[in-house]
This record gives structure tokens, C-alpha cells and sequence, in this order.
């Protein structure tokens, strides 16, 4: 059977890292049975690096992907981009193996603005290729709001069919919020992902207060805020068929990602993902 890598995307840590470092979260991830992680909104200090290393070399934990952006979310805002940190963004990727650099979201002011959206799109095709000659993917991770049509087009296929340099990391929560069937979307990109996230989908409970129905718009607010992120299993999310559309479609990590975790420690989420996945009949992944 073909096999692919369950892995933690950090971004679920960050504050767990902060707490404990980095070498000991990874420990964590290793208890865990997850065999990569996926580096993002950790700090790229030289100590974080240097720690994230020797975890890695002391857990056999695979680096599987760093993120950067491209440029700032945010006119003027700070932190590395690949316009202006492209040697130590690389360096890093170097000393931690990793082969994989993803781009997170697109800045912020370029959205709902199709054209200014390709121009970008357009400058990361140039990155790719930049890349490319270190040895280095560039990949796109998408939201919701690529699934806005033109001309009965979504917009994440406009960039892909405009592209040939650049993957695309498939997060099928955010494919399904975008009203989409994370499955065909995961056919359409085959050979241009190898990487997926995965988390669930699911309906929290809706509290209504005496308060919320004396404010309409408080009310609101709740009713179309009550879509949950969800631990993988615990939602409405067909993961048996992602996980074999992902690997037919070319995909080899295959990483765990809750945006929030709703007051639950993200190391119960992390196992209570994993064990839905062995009890799904992926255990060997582990």
C-alpha cells in the first residue's frame, strides 16, 4: 500500500514552543507518533533553528516544510520575506533539510483585488523558479476566499492555470468552507501538491443569550460564526477519501492543522486526530 507522512503543522504550537522551546515541543510530537512538522509562526531565531535541528537529528523528525512570505502581509509591516531575507530564509531550509518553503496567505491588501492577486501570483512563479535552483519548492497554501468565481473559474484555479512553477498546499477545511468538495479539488491539482492539510469541519453549539436577542447584530455575529475548526474525525470531513485522492494526486505529507482548538490543550487535539487516523486504518503512518 502506498504510504504517505502524517505530520503537525506548528502554527498549532506556537505557544507551546514559547512555553517549552522547541526541542522539548518536538519531543512532544514524537510521543505523539507524528513523523514531520510543517514550521510556521515559530520565530526563525538562530536558537529556535538550531534547536529545531537537533530535535529533528535526535527524533527523526522531518523537517517537511518552512514558511515564508513573500512579501509583508501588510504595507510596512516587519518579519522576513523572500523579497528582502531570500539567503537566510534559504539557509535555513538547508540546515533544517527541508526541501518545501509555503507561502501562508496572500497579503492581506491584495485581497478582493483579482488583478493585484495575479501580480502576485505572478512574482511567486518568479520565486519558484529562484528557488528552484537551490533545490527548493515554493508552494501556495489556500483559504476560502480562492474560491470566489470568475466566469465560472475559481480564482485558486486561475492561479493554477497560470502557473507551472509554483505547488499549491491544499487545506480542505478551508476548501470546504469555500464550497467546494475537497476531494475533486485535490483530483484537479494532481502533480501540483505534496502537501495537504488536514483538519475537520464541523457546527458548534450556538448559545444565545437574553443579551444577543436584544442586539440583532450581536446575534448575528453568532449564527454565522458558529462554524468550528475541528480535531480530524470530529467533524462532517471525508478523510479516508482525501487522504487516497492526496496520495494518487502526488501528495507525500499529509499535515495536521487546527486554526483554534477552543480552549483544549492542541497536544489532546494533535492525539486525538492521530487516533482517529490509526483507528481509520493508518497506523502504519505512524
Amino acid at each position: 500500500m502506498q504510504k504517505g507522512k502524517f505530520g503537525v503543522q506548528m502554527m498549532m504550537l506556537k505557544g507551546k514552543v514559547e512555553e517549552l522551546g522547541a526541542y522539548e515541543t518536538m519531543e512532544k510530537i514524537k510521543d505523539l507518533g507524528y513523523q514531520c512538522v510543517e514550521v510556521s509562526q515559530i520565530p526563525m531565531t538562530p536558537e529556535n533553528v538550531a534547536e529545531l535541528k537537533r530535535a529533528s537529528e535526535d527524533f527523526n523528525i522531518e523537517i517537511a516544510a518552512c514558511s515564508a512570505a513573500l512579501e509583508p502581509n501588510m504595507p510596512g509591516m516587519p518579519g522576513e520575506t523572500l523579497a528582502t531575507d531570500f539567503e537566510k530564509i534559504v539557509n535555513d531550509c538547508k540546515t533544517l533539510n527541508c526541501n518545501f518553503l509555503r507561502i501562508g496567505m496572500l497579503p492581506l491588501h491584495l485581497m478582493g483585488n483579482k488583478d493585484k492577486i495575479m501580480e502576485f501570483i505572478q512574482k511567486a512563479e518568479a520565486m519558484a523558479e529562484k528557488l528552484a535552483a537551490h533545490d527548493i519548492e515554493l508552494y501556495y497554501h489556500n483559504h476560502h476566499i480562492e474560491f470566489e468565481q470568475y466566469d465560472g473559474e475559481t480564482l485558486l484555479d486561475i492561479m493554477k492555470n497560470h502557473t507551472s512553477k509554483i505547488g499549491f498546499e491544499l487545506d480542505v477545511h478551508w476548501i470546504h468552507r469555500g464550497g467546494e468538495n475537497p476531494i475533486e479539488v485535490i483530483n484537479r491539482f494532481k502533480n501540483r501538491t505534496s502537501l495537504i492539510h488536514l483538519k475537520d469541519y464541523r457546527i458548534g453549539h450556538l448559545d444565545v443569550t437574553e443579551d444577543d436577542l436584544k442586539d440583532r447584530g450581536e446575534f448575528w455575529t453568532k449564527f454565522t460564526n458558529v462554524i468550528e475548526f475541528a480535531e480530524v474525525g470530529q467533524g462532517r470531513l471525508d478523510f479516508k477519501g482525501i487522504i487516497e485522492a492526496g496520495l494518487k494526486s502526488g501528495s507525500k505529507y499529509f499535515l495536521i492543522e487546527q486554526d483554534d482548538t477552543y480552549g483544549r490543550d492542541p497536544f489532546e487535539s494533535l492525539k486525538i486526530s492521530a487516533d482517529y487516523l490509526c483507528d481509520l486504518g493508518y497506523s502504519d503512518w505512524f
